[in-house]
Formats: C-alpha cells, structure tokens, sequence
C-alpha cells in the first residue's frame, strides 16, 4: 500500500451544485453502509470520505454568499460544528 500522504495533499474536494444533492449523497452513503465524517463550517456543508488508496474527498456545498455569518468586527465567521443531519435528510425526502 503506497505511504499516505504522499501525494502532499490533505484531501481532494468536490463541490456538489446544492444541498438536496448533498442529501441524497448521505442517503446513499447510508444506503452501502459507508463511513463518513460530516461538518457544518457555516459557509459550507461537508461530507469528508476516503477513497480505497486512503486518500481524503471532501463532497461539500456552499450557502448562499448572502447567508455567511459575520463576526462583530464584520469579518467573515467560520467554525467546525456538527452538521444538522436530521434536518438535512428531511429535507430531502
């Protein structure tokens, strides 16, 4: 198996057209059993996968630039948080 990391990437990221299409990606990965990690970093949703090589994906979807949250200094505000799986699967039904 080659050395991980060797490529000197963290991951590859794929960016999916809109959230339903997001949704049905985690209906799927549900579906074949497949691991997943899964973040909400407030300007973006993600699904963080390996591939057999081990190597990262990233399946993501921005919101709306108009949605982005803004700190108190009017600086753009990003986090790492859990994302709303509930509600973005009954979305999507």
């Amino acid at each position: 198996m080659p050395r991980r990391g060797r490529l000197g990437l963290f991951h590859f990221a794929i960016l999916l057209p809109d959230r339903p299409s997001l949704g049905r990606l985690v209906t799927h990965l549900n579906e074949i059993g497949a691991y997943a990690g899964m973040s909400d970093h407030l300007v973006s949703e993600a699904i963080y996968l390996r591939d057999p090589d081990g190597n990262g994906l990233e399946l993501y979807r921005d919101r709306p630039e108009s949605e982005w949250p803004k700190g108190p200094d009017g600086r753009l505000a990003m986090s790492t948080q859990p994302l709303d799986l509930e509600k973005l699967l009954s979305e999507n039904e």
